[in-house]
């Protein structure tokens, strides 16, 4: 079973959604060096970056574009392009193929039935486990 792991919150001008998002709860977003993304933490985290509160997640945030505007809910899956071979086979399509978030896993987008946009995490392997095919 795949776990909601992250969201996402595209903006038309994240400074201003930066501002709405802090004081109206009191969330930190930080941007993400060498990425034009930013983490949203909405919860205390442990010395790993992971919430402390049990079912608590943190998201990003990012600018509203293509096939990315709405928020997204973001799954964590073993295997992403198994998943997404399985999403086409029931009827959903890919928005956006496997991506490799460097030093931290992969990323991929799809479409469901029903037309909404939802994200895919596959973590890196394990130091000393293969990688999947990219």
């Amino acid at each position: 079973m795949g776990g909601v792991v992250h969201f996402e919150i595209p903006a038309d001008d994240r400074e201003r959604a930066r501002k709405f998002y802090q004081e109206a709860l009191d969330w930190r977003i930080e941007p993400v060096p060498g990425m034009d993304y930013s983490m949203v933490i909405t919860a205390d985290m442990d010395d790993n970056g992971q919430p402390v509160a049990a079912g608590a997640i943190n998201g990003g945030m990012m600018a509203r574009e293509g096939q990315i505007t709405h928020p997204v809910i973001t799954v964590d899956v073993p295997d992403i392009n198994a998943t997404l071979k399985r999403v086409e086979q029931l009827g959903g399509s890919v928005v956006m193929p496997k991506n490799e978030i460097p030093g931290m896993g992969y990323t991929a987008y799809f479409k469901d039935s029903e037309g909404n946009v939802m994200g895919l995490w596959e973590n890196l392997p394990a130091e000393g486990e293969p990688r999947r095919d990219t």
